[in-house]
Formats: structure tokens, C-alpha cells, sequence
């Protein structure tokens, strides 16, 4: 399926002192009173094999930064469901809200822990759909070019996913997937759809930009689900 849109940057983009402001001193933060706590947090050892923990806030992408306009943004919730929904940012920001306290883990090897997100939880868009009941995966479009990643819906509809805005008490920029990127916690890092756009459940699976390229159709990063040998 391919969704195009015409946009244009008005996104706010980084700075030195909101990555600086982004530098985890000393050991994980801890989870605040009043937050879903993703359950790979409560681990004894929350870093997987073959990861690192990093400080930092990396910037990775395929593509870099699209260009979007906040005036005509939408999310499109397409595919297998009985009636197409979009919402308008406006729209989208009036739901209600959920903050998760996750660790996220790159297939690179590094390993942020203890960040924090706002948005809107994956299982309020589920309320507000119809999703045809053989539907299976969800392919997740962002805005940069065709880029798309494919979810199982038993790991995109649990209680620690969402669509988030803000990131450690900031609004997410550009760089990092603003104005509102999806966040999986309990996989690869790439899963975690940047500059979300589309919604798109299938039945059946297909596999997304990194997917087609070798990466892991899955991507349990304590599995060490990184690359589809087959592919390579």
C-alpha cells in the first residue's frame, strides 16, 4: 500500500541544550508514581545480549528528517478495519493520554534505559476502530519517502505501546520522529516508527523497509532477533 502526502517542515528541530538536556547522569532513572511501567524495566538485567547502555539520546534513520507541515498532519488508520479513521493532530492530541516508562534497545547495540513517554496508547486507538477480525499484523508508514515497519497485533496492542508526542518531558523533535512517532518497548528499536503517519492492518505478514533489507521480520531484541539469515 502506498500513502502519499505533499508536506512541508515547520516541525521544530534539535538543539545542543535539549540534547543536553537529554544526558543520563549516573545510574537509570527510576519510574515515577503514576506511570505504566514496561515490564523489561523490572528485569534483574535490563540490558540484552549484545547491547550496551548509552547516556545519550542517539539519532539514527533511513532517510533523515522529512519535511512536515503540523497544519496538515493526519494519521490514517487504513487496511482491515471497517471504516478508514484519520485524525488531525488537533484531534489526535484530545485523546486521552497515557506516560510509559520503557527502555529502548537499537538492533546498532546500544541500549537507552529508563525514558519516558506520553501519548496516546495504542490500545485507545483500538477502542475507537473496528479492525476485521482476521486481521493479524499491523504495517506501520511514517512520513520519510515508503518507509514502514510490520508489528504482529498481539505485541503493537499492549499496555506499555503508544503513539507518542513527548519524551522525557519534552516534545519529540524532529530528529528523534516528532511531531509523533509509534514506540513498541519490547522490540528493536526500528520498530518504533518514526514520523508515524498510516496505520495499516493486513492479515498475514509483510515485511517493511528493514525487513526486506534482511532485518528480522520479529525483532525480540532478547532473542536476538536482529537479521533474517535467509535474506543475508
Amino acid at each position: 500500500m502506498r500513502i502519499k502526502r505533499t508536506i512541508k517542515r515547520v516541525v521544530p528541530g534539535i538543539d545542543r541544550a535539549h540534547e543536553e538536556a537529554k544526558y543520563q547522569e549516573g545510574p537509570p532513572p527510576s519510574p515515577p508514581d503514576g506511570v505504566i511501567v514496561s515490564p523489561d524495566t523490572t528485569r534483574d538485567n535490563r540490558l540484552p545480549p549484545g547491547q550496551a547502555r548509552t547516556r545519550k539520546w542517539p539519532i539514527l534513520d533511513a532517510f533523515g528528517p522529512p519535511e512536515i507541515d503540523l497544519d496538515q498532519w493526519l494519521l490514517e488508520i487504513v487496511g482491515l478495519v471497517e471504516h478508514p479513521v484519520t485524525f488531525t493532530l488537533e484531534e489526535f492530541k484530545a485523546l486521552p493520554r497515557v506516560k510509559v516508562f520503557a527502555d529502548m534497545h537499537c538492533v546498532t547495540r546500544w541500549s537507552r534505559l529508563g525514558n519516558l513517554w506520553e501519548g496516546v496508547s495504542t490500545l485507545e486507538i483500538r477502542k475507537r476502530i473496528n479492525i476485521v477480525p482476521n486481521a493479524t499484523h499491523a504495517l506501520l508508514h511514517g512520513f520519510d519517502g515508503d518507509w514502514s515497519t510490520n508489528v504482529p497485533l498481539e505485541e503493537f496492542f499492549q499496555e506499555d505501546c503508544l503513539l507518542a508526542d513527548m519524551h522525557d518531558g519534552m516534545p519529540i523533535t524532529i530528529e528523534h520522529g516528532g511531531p509523533v512517532r509509534a514506540v513498541i518497548p519490547r522490540l528493536y528499536a526500528w520498530k518504533s516508527a518514526k514520523w508515524i503517519r498510516a496505520l495499516e492492518f493486513m492479515h498475514g505478514d509483510r515485511p517493511g523497509f528493514w525487513e526486506s533489507g534482511a532485518y528480522h521480520m520479529h525483532g525480540d531484541p532478547w532473542l536476538e532477533e536482529r537479521f533474517n539469515d535467509k535474506l543475508r
